[in-house]
């Protein structure tokens, strides 16, 4: 029997334990607090999941696996790292860059584990949906020739579709970057600027996401995939989504500490405005949408001002850099 680990018992963790299940493997599913067992045998993250007996939830190391699951939140990504071994290969499932180092998870897992065999998981997915068996669609990407589709393989069932790839970059770039552009979208909705407005911002957030994917070295069919237009489009759109709600929130006239204190989970867009916009400045790369939520999270500016700013933006052509 395969042996499938995930490390974080967060929501995502668990719809990726309860997946792991449904393929027959053998779960090990790694918990802070494993004893937080609700009375139907679900976990307080997915009350209305019950885990199955395949699934055995603990806090001790994962020891032996088949392929081993991070999915803790991105601000924890290194000390998770630290800590375990990488004997197995290491399928990274939390989106975001670093602030300060602006890392990739791939970029911190090559630093602390330089010989780790490793991919990374992304695309279009809300864990409760996930949970609940409904047809999904992801994409595994790894730089080693094979493993994203050995991966999608061991992992994948009809209603859970896995691709593979081999652009980690663009795949990367693309979980990071929709939650930064979903918190504006929140925002405009939030403000009242209507559905025109908030369709015209995600197209050309998608265009800014675009132009830096190919300074980072990625592919327009990637942003253009799961990873990038089907991600921001769940994002965008579904209430579901944390990001989402905290531009909402901010559009409605709340503050972001109002906004995170009854968020119910991590809002990674926020820590990752900065460091995209960062990034962007890096690579020379106009992100005007992203450079403005930037700012937001950061208290620069209101959403008055950022919606001023962007509306006072020169048109021109379609397709230009800017």
């Amino acid at each position: 029997m395969k042996r499938i680990a995930v490390i974080g018992a967060g929501s995502w963790g668990l719809a990726l334990a309860l997946q792991a299940a449904r393929t027959g493997a053998d779960v090990h599913l790694q918990a802070r607090n494993p004893a937080a067992r609700l009375p139907n045998g679900a976990m307080p993250r997915l009350p209305d999941h019950p885990l199955p007996d395949l699934i055995r939830i603990s806090g001790d190391s994962p020891g032996y696996a088949d392929m081993l699951l991070i999915a803790t939140p991105m601000q924890y990504l290194p000390a998770t790292l630290a800590r375990i071994e990488a004997t197995a290969p290491i399928v990274l499932c939390c989106k975001g860059v670093e602030p300060h180092s602006l890392r990739f998870p791939l970029d911190i897992l090559r630093d602390i584990h330089p010989e780790a065999t490793a991919a990374v998981l992304s695309g279009p997915n809300f864990a409760h949906e996930i949970a609940a068996g409904l047809p999904t669609a992801a994409v595994i990407a790894s730089e080693t020739p094979g493993l994203a589709r050995a991966l999608a393989d061991m992992l994948g069932t009809p209603s859970f579709r896995l691709y593979d790839s081999a652009d980690t970059a663009g795949v990367q770039l693309g979980g990071a970057a929709k939650n930064v552009i979903a918190i504006a979208a929140g925002a405009t909705i939030g403000a009242g600027l209507g559905e025109n407005a908030r369709a015209a911002l995600v197209t050309r957030g998608l265009a800014e996401i675009s132009r830096l994917a190919a300074a980072l070295g990625g592919t327009p069919a990637t942003i253009a995939g799961l990873a990038g237009m089907g991600d921001l489009l769940l994002t965008c759109t579904g209430n579901a989504s944390r990001n989402f709600r905290t531009g909402l929130a901010l559009g409605s006239g709340l503050t972001l500490d109002e906004t995170l204190s009854t968020l119910g989970g991590v809002a990674e867009g926020v820590p990752t405005a900065g460091a995209l916009a960062e990034l962007a400045r890096t690579r020379t790369v106009p992100v005007p949408v992203i450079d403005a939520v930037a700012d937001l999270v950061s208290g620069a500016i209101t959403v008055g001002n950022a919606i001023e700013r962007l509306l006072a933006r020169p048109v021109g052509g379609e397709y230009p850099a800017g």
